[in-house]
C-alpha cells in the first residue's frame, strides 16, 4: 500500500495523533512545554485534515510546526522520550511530509544527540531514513548529516562503529544516486554551458546542479581526508582512517563511473586528486626491498602497510577498469607500479596481492585490448600490455628460483633457462623428492628440484581474489605455498582464453559481414576495417613472447595431466589465433613449443634445437603433447600455413621413433623391429601406437577439408620436409626418411577432386625426389609420382577428363618431366607406367597423346639398351593398336617418335625396326587418308581462326601445304633424317623406305605439295648427303666387332657414305623421271631441274669413282625422258585406260592448278586427279618447246661443267693423292653426249663445239691407274681402241653426221671437227700430257704399284686419221673446208709422223700417214689447183714441200733389225711419193707457185744423188742404196728437165734450174773426193764418202743416158757446158784406189764418147 493512498494518509494522521498523545503523556510531569506543544500539535493536525483535500501537501507545508513537539521531546535527552520522538520523526520522513526547514531542524537536533552520545544506533537509522526517503536535505544540512555518521563511526562501541561505517557507505551511495537521478531528469534539456573559468575546485562547483554539487563536495572531501588534509565541506570531522577513506573512494568509483565520465568537474577531481593521492600512498611499497638491511640507506624506509596497500590496489583496479580512457597517463603509471610489485624483492603478501590484481585485469580482454591500443600501439609509450604479460612470466619463473636466506642476488631467469640463485630446498610441501618418494596425487609443478603445489584458486574466467578481499586484516597474512603460482597460472590461462575468444568472436563477425557483402556485391572486393586487425595483431605480438616463455616453462614443469592439458590447450589456441591473424613468427614459436614437448627430451631434433633436460622422462607427457599436436594439425590445419613444416618435422620424427613405414598409398604402418632410440618406447607407448598411427592417417585424410591455401601450405611443408630428408640422405647409405614422400602421396590421393590446385607443387617436388642419388628415396619418389598420375587418370573427375583437356594435360605433364631424370631406374618406372596407362586408359587419352608420345620419345643415347627397348615396346603398342584412336594431330608426333628411335644408336635392330614402323605408319595414312584429312582440316580451321584473332600467322612445319600433305612431309622429312644417320645399315634402309613411300603413296599429295617434297625433302636430303660424303673420314674401319668382315669396297666411312650418296641420287633421279609430268607443272620445275643437275654434277665430280659413275647413270636416266605427249587426246586415252571416263578432265582443268572447287575428296577421285594431271600435257605451243630446250641446255651446261672439271688436268706438281677420273666414268660421260646432242643440235654453236672439243681432248688425255690397266687395256701389241676412245670418236661422228644432213650454216663446223681429229692424230707421235703428271709407258708399268699409265694412243690416233681422210673425202670441196685451210692443217699434222718415220712409236703410224697423205692429196690437189687464183692455198704449198722433204729425207735411221724385204717395201713407199709428185704436181706446174716447184726440183735432185743410209753393212750396200728411189727421182727430174712440152717459159726455167743444181752438186762431190783421196794417202776413205761418190758417178751416167734420149733442141746450151765441164773432174778420179769407185767411174766415162766430135762452125744454141 503506497504512502499517498487515502488509507495510508488516514493511518498516518491517526498514528501522529497517537504519537503526540503518548508524548504529551510522557512529558506531563517533567517537561510541561513539551506537553503543551504536543497537544497544540494534535489540534494542528486535525485542522489540516479538516481543511485540506491534499492532506500530505498541507502537512509538508506545516511540517516545521508538526515536527516541533518531537524535536522538543528529543531535547529532553530522556531515552524513552527520545526513542518515541525519533520513531515519530522517522514515520513522517517515510511519508515524505518533511520540508527542508524541518529537515534542517531535525539534523541539528540529531547532532546534539550525537554530541551527547545518546541513541547512537537510532540516530544513524534516522539519518539514513531522512536521506533515503526524500531529497530535501542538501548543502550544509547534508554535510552535517554525513559528518554526524562519520563521527559515530569513531566511537568506543564496536557495534556503533560498524553500523556507522555501513551507514556512511549507504549515505555516500545515496548522495551519488541522487545525482544520477538528477541527471536523468535533466537528460533531455540542452543547457547553455557556462563559460569555463579557472580550474580551482571552488569555482567549478557553481556550474553544477544541487545534487551534483553535494556529490562533488563529498567526493572532494573524501580525497582531502584520505590525504590527511582538512575537509572543505564536511565541517566538524574529528578523525578519519585512510583505510576507510580508501574503501569509500573505491565504492564510489566502482558504483558510479558514469558520474565521473559525464561531468568534467568530477573527471577533474579524478585527475587532480585521486591519482596523485594513490601514487603518493604507494610510495612506501615502491621503495621497499625485502630483506634489505637498514645499513643500505641512511633514512629509515617506511614499511609497506598491508591494509592500505591492498586497498590501494583495489582502487587502482577500479580506476583502471572504469576510467582508464580518462586517465591514460595515470593508468600507465599504475600498471607499471603493479608490474613492479611482482618483483621477487617485494614481500610475499605484496606479490600475492599484486598477482591477484593482475589476474583481475587478465579476465577483462576488452580492457587489455584498450591497454594495447593506448600504450603498446603508441610511439614513445611504455609497452604496458607486453610488460604485464612478461611480468607474469617472470613472476612464474622467479617462483622456481629459491633464494637462500638473505641472498638477494637471485635474478629472474629466462624461460626454460636456470636461475643463477643456488637451488635451495623447496618451500615446505612434500619436499624435493615429492614425486619420486611418495606418489602424491596432488597437482603440482616441479622444475630443477623446486616443487610447487597447484591449488584451485578460482573458477575459470573469473578472478576471485583471496587477499584483495581481506579488508579486516591489519597484519599481512601468511601466503600458502603454491598460491601465487596458482593465481599466476590461472591468470595466464584466462589471459589466453580471453584474448583468443574475444578476437575469434570478432573475426567471426567480420567474416559473416564479408560473406553478406560478397552476396550483395559479388563484383566488389570486401574491405575490412584495418584498425581492428592492427589491434589484434599488436595484442598477440605484445604478449606472445612472455606467454610462450611462461607456458613452455610450466609445460616442462607440469606433473599433472590436467595442467598439462590446459597449457597445451593455451599454446594450441594461441597458435591457431596467430595462424588466423597471419602472424607467422609467434604461430611457429607456439607450434615449436608443442613440437618440442612431443618428443622425448633427449631426442635432439634439428628443427627444434633444444638442450637436454635431466628430468625423469615423462613419456605420458610426450604422448599427450603429440596428441595435442595431431589435434592442432587436424582441427587448425587451415591456419598452420608455413608451420606445417614444424608440425610435420615432428611427426616425421615420431614416425621414426615409432618405427612406422610407408605402405601402399602412402599410409604408415608399424614396421619391423624399430630402429632408433628404442629405449623410449615403453609398453605404455606401444598400446598407443595403433591410435597414433590411426590419428596420423586421419590427419592427412582430413586434408581434404582444408581450404586451398592451407592445403598449399601443407604441401609446401611436406615438400620442404622432404627436401631436408633428401639433404640428409645425400652421401650416406642409411635408410632415408620417406615420411614426407609417403604423406605427399597420401595427401594427393585424398584430394584428387581438386588435384589441380596442388598438382604443380606436389609433382614438382616429387620430380626432384626422383633425381636423388639415394636409390631408395628415388624409388619412392617415382612410386609416389606414378601412383598419383595413374590415380589421377583413373579418378572420375567432374567434368570427366575427356572434356577437361587442361586437367588431363596437367596430370600427364609430370610423366613427361620424368624424362629429364638421368637415373635409369626412374625412367624404367616411368616407361612401365606409360605401358600400364596405355593398356588401361589408352583409348581415352585424347589430348594427352602428345605428352605420352613425348615420354616414349624422350630417349637419349646414354640411357642404355633396356630402357630404349621398353620405350620401343610402348611405341610398337601405340602403332599397332592406338593409331585410330588418337587425334590425327598426334600422328605427326608418332612419326617424330618413331624417327627418334631410328636415330638412337644403342640398338641397331631397334633403329631398323623403327624404320619398318614408319613404313607401317605410312600405310595407315594411305588407308585412312580421307578420315585423317577431314579431321586435320577441321583442326586447321580452328587454329587458323585462333591465329587470326591473335593477329599472328599460323606456325606449323611446311605451312602452306594442306595439313594431310604436311603429315606426309613430316614422314618424308623424318625418313630423310634417317637417310643421313651415321650407320650405313640405317641409311640404306631409310633411303629405300623413303623412295618406296614416295613412289607408292606420292599420288596422294596435292600438286603444290610436290614443290615442298622436291625442295624441302629431296634436295635437302641430297645436300646433307653431299656434305657428309665430302667430309667423311677416310680412315680404314677395322672389321666390325667379332667375326663380321667388311668388304674392301666399304672399309672406310667415306666408301660407306659413297654408297648412300649413290642410293640417294639414284632415288631422286628416279622420282624426277617417273613424276616428270607432275613436276613439270610446278612453277619452278626449271629451278628444280637446275638444282638436280647441280647435284649430279657435284656427285660426278666427287673424288669417288663409285659416286661419280653413279651420278652419270642418274644423268643418263633423267636424259632418257621423252618429252610429254603433245596431243591432248592422248590424255583422254590414258584415263580411259585407267578405267576413268574422260569427262572428268573438264572440271579438273577448269579449276586451274589447285584443287577442284568441288570438295568431294574421295580417294579414287584424288588418284584420278593426280594421274590425270600427270597425263595431261601442257597445251601444245611454243612455250613448252622453249621450256624443254631450256631444260636440255641446262643439262648441256651441266654436262659441260662436269666434263671440264673432271678432265681438267691437275695444275702444279701432282701429289700422289690427286684424284684422276676412271675410264668407265669418262666413257659414260662422253656416251651421254650423243643423246644430249639430239635435243640441243638446233642451237648448237661453234662455241659449244669448242667446249666439247676441250672435254673430248681432256677425257682422252686422262691416264689410267696401273692396277686398272689390265682390265681396260688389251695387251700392248693389239691395236684396239678403249671404250672411252670409241665413245669420243662416236661423239664426233654423231656431230659430223648431223652437220652433213643439217642446214648449210652448220657446215662451218667442219674445220673445227677436223681440228679436233687432227689433235687426236698427233697423239700417235706425241701422247698428251695430263698436267705435270708423270706417266709410265704401258709396257713399263708394274700392275701391283700405284702408278699412272699412259694409254697406247696409236690405235686411237690412227683411227682418227682414217676418220680424217674419210671426212676429207666427203668435204674437200666445202667452202668452209677450203677457207679454213683444212688441207694445209692435215698436211701440217701429218708432217710429224712423216718426219719421225722410223722414230714413230709405232711403225704402222708413218705408213698410215703416208697412205693418208697420198689419199688426201689425190682429192685435195685438184681442189687446190682449182682455187689457185684465190690464194687460199698459198700457204699450203711450202707446208707440203716440207712434208715431202721431212719424209723422203728423214732424220731417223731405220732400226737395225729391219730386214731387206722390209727395206725394199719402205723404198717402194718412197717411190710412190715421187710418183705422186710426177703425176699430180709437176704436170700442173703452171698452176703452182714457182718456189714450190723449185723446192720439189731441189728435192728430186737431192733424192737422185744423196739417199743412202749411213749404217748399212758392206754386204747390203747395193740394196740399201735406195737405188730404185734415186733412179725414179732422177728420172722424174730429167723427165721434167727436158720435157718437150714446154708450154710456158716458167716451166722450162724450172727444168733448167733443177738440172743446173744437179750438175753443180755432182761437180762439188767429185772435187771433194779427189781432194780427200789425195790427202788420205794409204788410209781408205770413210765408207760414207765412197758410197756418195759411187752414187754421183751413177747419177752422171744416168744423166748422160737421159740427155741422149732428149731432143737436142730441148737441152739448154748452159747444160751442155756444165756436162762437159764435169769431164776433167771425172778424169782426175781415175787415180782412186777403190775398185767400186773405179767400176762406177768406168760407167760414167763411157757416155762421153758421144761428145767426141770435131768442132763445127759456131751455131747459136739457146733460147729462141
Amino acid at each position: 500500500m503506497s504512502t499517498s493512498s487515502p488509507e495510508a494518509v488516514k493511518k498516518l494522521l491517526e498514528n501522529m495523533q497517537t504519537d503526540l498523545r503518548s508524548l504529551s503523556m510522557e512529558c506531563k510531569k517533567k517537561f510541561p512545554p513539551v506537553k503543551e506543544a504536543a497537544e497544540s500539535g494534535i489540534v494542528k493536525i486535525k485542522t489540516i485534515a479538516a481543511r485540506n483535500t491534499d492532506i500530505l501537501a498541507a502537512l509538508k507545508e506545516n511540517s516545521s510546526e508538526v515536527v516541533q513537539p518531537f524535536l522538543m521531546g528529543c531535547g529532553t535527552k530522556e531515552p524513552k522520550i527520545t526513542q518515541l520522538c525519533l520513531a515519530a520523526i522517522q514515520r513522517l520522513m517515510s511519508h515524505e511530509v518533511v520540508s527542508e526547514a524541518a529537515a534542517g531542524n531535525i539534523i541539528n537536533m540529531l547532532w546534539q544527540l550525537m554530541e551527547n552520545g545518546l541513541e547512537e544506533l537510532k540516530l544513524l537509522q534516522t539519518v539514513l531514513v531522512l536521506l533515503t526517503t526524500n531529497t530535501v536535505v542538501h548543502d550544509e544540512v547534508l554535510s552535517k548529516a554525513i559528518v554526524l555518521c562519520f563521527r559515530l563511526h569513531f566511537t568506543k562501541d564496536n557495534i556503533t562503529n560498524n553500523t556507522a561505517a555501513a551507514t556512511v557507505r549507504q549515505v555516500v551511495t545515496v548522495v551519488f544516486e541522487r545525482m544520477v537521478a538528477e541527471d536523468e531528469r535533466f537528460k533531455g534539456i540542452v543547457e547553455q554551458p557556462p563559460p569555463v573559468q579557472g580550474n580551482t575546485n571552488r569555482r567549478s562547483v557553481s556550474t553544477l546542479r544541487p545534487s551534483a554539487k553535494d556529490a562533488y563536495m563529498l567526493f572532494q572531501d573524501l580525497c582531502q581526508l584520505v590525504n590527511a588534509d582538512a575537509p572543505y565541506w564536511l565541517v566538524g570531522m574529528t578523525e578519519m582512517t585512510r583505510t576507510f577513506g580508501l574503501e569509500l573512494l573505491e565504492s564510489v568509483l566502482n558504483d558510479f563511473p558514469g558520474v565521473f565520465l559525464q561531468h568534467q568537474e568530477f573527471s577533474f577531481l579524478l585527475k587532480e586528486r585521486v591519482c596523485p593521492l594513490v601514487i603518493k600512498l604507494f610510495s612506501p611499497n615502491i621503495k621497499f626491498r625485502q630483506g634489505s638491511s637498514s645499513a643500505a640507506s641512511p633514512a629509515p624506509v617506511e614499511k609497506p602497510y598491508f591494509p592500505i596497500c591492498m586497498r590501494l590496489l583495489r582502487v587502482v583496479s577500479v580506476l583502471i577498469k572504469h576510467f582508464y580512457s580518462l586517465l591514460v597517463t595515470e593508468c600507465e603509471i599504475f600498471l607499471s607500479l603493479l608490474v613492479k610489485f611482482l618483483d621477487g624483492e617485494k614481500p610475499q603478501w605484496l606479490r600475492a596481492v599484486a598477482v591477484e590484481s593482475v589476474h583481475r585485469l587478465c579476465v577483462q580482454p576488452h580492457l587489455l585490448r584498450s591497454f594495447c591500443q593506448s600504450y603498446d600501439m603508441k610511439q614513445h609509450s611504455t609497452k604496458v600490455f607486453r610488460d604485464i604479460v612478461n611480468a607474469l612470466g617472470s613472476f612464474i619463473q622467479s617462483l622456481f628460483i629459491v633464494p637462500n636466506t638473505g641472498n638477494t642476488a637471485a635474478v629472474s631467469a629466462p624461460a626454460g633457462g636456470s636461475g643463477s640463485g643456488a637451488q635451495g630446498t623447496a618451500q615446505g610441501g612434500p619436499g624435493t623428492g615429492g614425486i619420486s618418494g611418495n606418489l602424491t596425487t596432488q597437482a603440482a609443478f616441479e622444475y630443477r628440484g623446486t616443487w610447487i603445489p597447484l591449488m584451485t584458486v578460482s573458477v575459470q574466467g573469473s578472478a576471485k581474489a583471496t587477499y584483495l578481499e581481506m579488508l579486516d586484516k591489519v597484519e599481512p597474512p601468511s601466503i600458502p605455498e603454491g598460491y601465487a603460482m596458482s593465481v599466476a597460472f590461472s591468470a595466464l590461462l584466462d589471459l589466453v582464453r580471453g584474448i583468443t575468444t574475444m578476437i575469434e568472436r570478432e573475426l567471426a563477425v567480420e567474416e559473416e559481414a564479408a560473406a553478406e557483402f560478397r552476396e550483395a556485391h559479388p563484383d566488389q572486393e570486401w574491405q575490412p576495417q584495418p584498425g581492428a586487425h592492427l589491434v589484434w595483431e599488436e595484442m598477440v605480438s605484445a604478449c606472445w613472447c612472455g606467454l610462450l616463455a611462461a607456458l613452455s616453462l610450466l609445460l616442462d614443469a607440469s606433473t599433472d595431466e590436467t595442467a598439462t592439458e590446459n597449457i597445451l590447450k593455451a599454446e594450441l589456441t594461441m597458435a591457431s589465433l596467430c595462424g588466423r591473424l597471419g602472424l607467422v613468427t609467434p604461430r611457429d614459436a607456439f607450434i615449436t613449443a608443442i613440437c618440442k614437448a612431443s618428443l622425448p627430451p633427449h631426442y635432439a631434433l634439428t628443427v627444434l634445437s633444444m638442450p637436454c633436460k635431466n628430468r625423469i622422462e615423462n613419456i605420458r607427457c610426450n604422448i599427450q603433447c603429440m596428441r595435442t599436436l595431431l589435434n592442432l594439425a587436424h582441427c587448425h590445419g587451415a591456419v598452420l600455413g608455413t608451420s606445417w613444416q614444424l608440425v610435420l618435422a615432428t611427426l616425421q620424427h615420431l614416425v621414426w621413433i615409432l618405427g612406422l613405414k610407408p605402405g601402399v598409398g602412402g599410409a604408415l604402418k608399424p614396421g619391423r623391429a624399430v630402429e632408433g632410440p628404442s629405449t623410449v618406447l615403453t609398453t605404455a607407448v606401444m598400446t598407443d601406437l595403433p591410435v597414433i598411427s590411426n590419428i596420423l592417417s586421419r590427419l592427412f585424410e582430413s586434408s581434404q577439408y582444408l581450404d586451398d591455401v592451407s592445403l598449399h601450405h601443407l604441401i609446401n611443408a611436406l615438400c620442404s620436409l622432404s627436401l631436408e630428408a633428401m639433404e640428409m640422405a645425400y652421401g650416406n647409405n642409411k635408410e632415408p626418411s620417406l615420411f614426407a614422400v609417403a604423406k605427399l602421396l597420401e595427401t594427393g590421393l585424398v584430394n584428387m577432386d581438386r588435384i589441380e590446385i596442388l598438382w604443380r607443387p606436389l609433382t614438382g617436388h616429387l620430380l626432384e625426389v626422383c633425381q636423388h642419388p639415394n636409390s631408395r628415396m628415388r624409388e619412392w619418389g617415382a612410386e609416389a609420382l606414378t601412383a598419383l598420375i595413374k590415380a589421377g587418370l583413373a579418378y572420375k573427375h567432374d567434368p570427366p577428363l575427356a572434356q577437361n583437356q587442361r586437367l588431363q594435360l596437367l596430370l600427364l605433364n609430370p610423366l613427361k618431366e620424368l624424362s629429364n631424370v638421368l637415373h635409369a631406374d626412374i625412367r624404367q618406372k616411368q616407361l612401365e607406367s606409360v605401358l600400364q596407362i596405355l593398356q588401361s586408359q589408352g583409348d581415352s587419352l585424347g589430348p594427352g597423346w602428345p605428352l605420352v608420345l613425348g615420354v616414349i620419345g624422350a630417349i637419349r643415347n646414354d640411357q642404355g639398351e633396356s630402357l630404349i627397348r621398353t620405350a620401343f615396346q610402348c611405341l610398337q603398342l601405340v602403332v599397332t593398336d592406338f593409331l585410330p584412336t588418337m587425334p590425327c594431330t598426334c600422328l605427326q608426333i608418332v612419326v617424330d617418335v618413331a624417327g627418334s628411335f631410328g636415330l638412337q644408336n644403342q640398338e641397331l635392330n631397334i633403329s631398323l625396326t623403327s624404320i619398318g614402323l614408319l613404313w607401317n605408319i605410312s600405310d595407315y595414312f594411305f588407308q585412312r587418308g580421307e578420315v585423317i584429312t577431314q579431321e586435320l582440316e577441321r583442326e586447321e580451321e580452328a587454329l587458323q581462326k585462333q591465329a587470326q584473332e591473335k593477329g599472328e600467322t599460323l606456325n606449323r612445319p611446311f605451312h602452306p601445304a594442306p595439313p594431310f600433305d604436311c603429315l606426309w612431309l613430316c614422314l618424308y622429312a623424318k625418313l630423310g633424317e634417317l637417310c643421313v644417320d651415321p650407320r650405313p645399315a640405317v641409311r640404306k634402309s631409310a633411303g629405300q623406305t623413303l623412295f618406296s613411300t614416295i613412289a607408292a603413296h606420292g599420288t596422294l599429295l596435292q600438286q603444290p605439295t610436290w614443290h615442298i617434297v622436291v625442295w624441302k625433302v629431296l634436295f635437302h636430303l641430297l645436300d646433307c648427303v653431299r656434305t657428309s660424303s665430302t667430309t667423311a673420314d677416310k680412315e680404314k674401319i677395322e672389321s666390325g666387332g667379332g667375326n663380321i668382315l667388311i668388304h674392301h669396297s666399304r672399309d672406310t666411312a667415306e666408301k660407306q657414305w659413297a654408297e648412300t650418296w649413290v642410293l640417294t641420287l639414284a632415288g631422286v633421279a628416279r622420282i624426277f623421271n617417273t613424276r616428270r609430268y607432275l613436276l613439270q607443272q610446278l612453277g619452278d620445275f626449271f629451278e628444280a631441274w637446275e638444282v638436280l643437275l647441280n647435284h649430279i654434277q657435284s656427285a660426278a665430280l666427287s673424288k669417288n669413282n663409285e659416286v661419280s659413275l653413279a651420278a652419270l647413270k642418274s644423268f643418263q636416266e633423267i636424259l632418257q625422258i621423252v618429252t610429254p605427249v603433245k596431243d591432248s587426246d592422248k590424255a583422254g586415252d590414258a584415263l580411259a585406260a585407267m578405267g576413268v571416263p574422260p569427262v572428268l578432265i573438264d572440271p579438273l582443268s577448269a579449276s586451274g592448278p589447285g584443287r577442284p572447287l568441288v570438295r568431294s575428296d574421295s580417294l579414287v577421285e584424288r588418284l584420278t586427279r593426280y594421274n590425270g594431271a600427270e597425263m595431261q600435257a601442257p597445251p601444245p605451243g611454243e612455250e613448252s618447246a622453249l621450256e624443254d630446250s631450256a631444260l636440255w641446255w641446262s643439262a648441256w651446261n651441266t654436262w659441260y661443267r662436269t666434263g671440264t672439271d673432271s678432265t681438267r688436268p691437275p695444275s702444279g706438281p701432282t701429289e700422289k693423292l690427286s684424284f684422276i677420273p676412271s675410264q668407265p666414268f669418262l666413257t659414260a660421260l662422253i656416251q651421254i653426249f650423243p643423246a644430249l646432242y639430239q635435243h640441243i643440235k638446233a642451237n648448237f654453236s661453234m662455241e659449244d663445239l669448242k667446249k666439247l672439243g676441250v672435254i673430248l681432248h681432256g677425257a682422252v688425255s686422262v691416264p689410267i691407274s696401273s692396277d686398272a690397266s689390265p682390265f681396260i687395256l688389251p695387251s700392248y701389241t693389239e691395236a684396239v681402241l678403249t671404250s672411252l676412245q670409241e665413245a669420243v670418236l662416236t661423239a664426233l661422228d654423231v656431230l659430223q653426221k648431223a652437220i652433213c644432213v643439217g642446214p648449210e650454216n652448220l657446215q662451218v663446223m667442219y674445220p673445227a671437227i677436223f681440228e679436233q681429229l687432227l689433235l687426236f692424230v698427233e697423239f700417235s707421235c706425241k701422247p698428251p700430257q695430263y698436267g705435270r703428271m708423270e706417266t709410265k709407258h704401258v709396257a713399263n708399268a708394274k700392275y701391283n704399284q700405284a702408278e699412272w699409265v699412259a694409254l697406247n694412243y696409236v690405235p686411237f690416233a690412227e683411227r682418227s686419221l682414217e676418220v680424217v681422210v674419210d671426212l676429207y673425202h666427203k668435204t674437200a670441196c666445202h667452202k668452209a673446208v677450203i677457207n679454213e685451210k683444212v688441207l694445209q692443217n692435215i698436211i701440217k699434222t701429218l708432217r710429224m709422223p712423216l718426219g719421225l718415220k722410223y722414230a714413230c712409236p709405232s711403225e704402222s703410224t708413218w705408213k698410215l700417214a703416208v697412205s693418208s697423205l697420198l689419199k688426201v692429196l689425190s682429192i685435195g690437189l685438184p681442189v687446190a689447183r682449182q682455187h689457185a687464183s684465190s690464194g687460199r692455198f698459198d700457204t699450203m704449198w711450202p707446208e707440203l714441200a716440207n712434208a715431202f722433204e721431212d719424209f723422203l729425207f728423214t732424220k731417223s735411221t731405220p732400226p737395225d733389225n729391219l730386214s731387206i724385204q722390209e727395206f725394199q717395201k719402205n723404198e717402194a713407199i718412197d717411190v710412190e711419193v715421187v710418183q705422186l709428185i710426177s703425176t699430180e704436181i709437176l704436170p700442173f706446174a703452171n698452176f703452182i707457185p714457182k718456189d714450190f716447184v723449185g723446192q720439189i726440183m731441189a728435192m728430186l735432185n737431192k733424192g737422185s744423188i744423196h739417199s743412202q743410209s749411213p749404217s748399212f753393212t758392206e754386204a747390203e750396200i747395193d740394196v740399201r742404196m735406195r737405188e730404185e728411189f734415186s733412179k725414179v727421182c732422177f728420172e722424174t727430174l730429167l723427165q721434167f728437165s727436158f720435157s718437150n712440152k714446154v708450154s710456158t717459159p716458167q716451166e722450162g726455167y724450172i727444168s733448167r734450174m733443177a738440172l743446173s743444181v744437179l750438175l753443180k752438186r755432182s761437180q762439188d762431190v767429185l772435187r771433194r773426193y779427189v781432194e780427200d783421196e789425195r790427202l788420205s794417202g794409204r788410209c781408205p776413205l770413210p765408207r760414207q764418202q765412197v758410197t756418195e761418190i759411187i752414187f754421183v758417178l751413177k747419177a752422171i751416167s744416168t744423166l748422160m743416158d737421159s740427155l741422149k734420149k732428149t731432143q737436142p733442141e730441148n737441152v739448154d746450151g748452159n747444160t751442155w757446158a756444165q756436162v762437159i765441164a764435169l769431164y776433167p773432174t771425172l778424169v782426175e778420179c781415175i787415180t782412186c784406189s777403190s775398185s767400186e769407185v773405179s767400176s762406177a767411174l768406168k760407167e760414167a766415162l763411157g757416155p762421153f764418147k758421144d761428145f767426141m766430135q770435131p768442132p763445127v762452125s759456131r751455131v747459136q744454141n739457146g733460147e729462141s
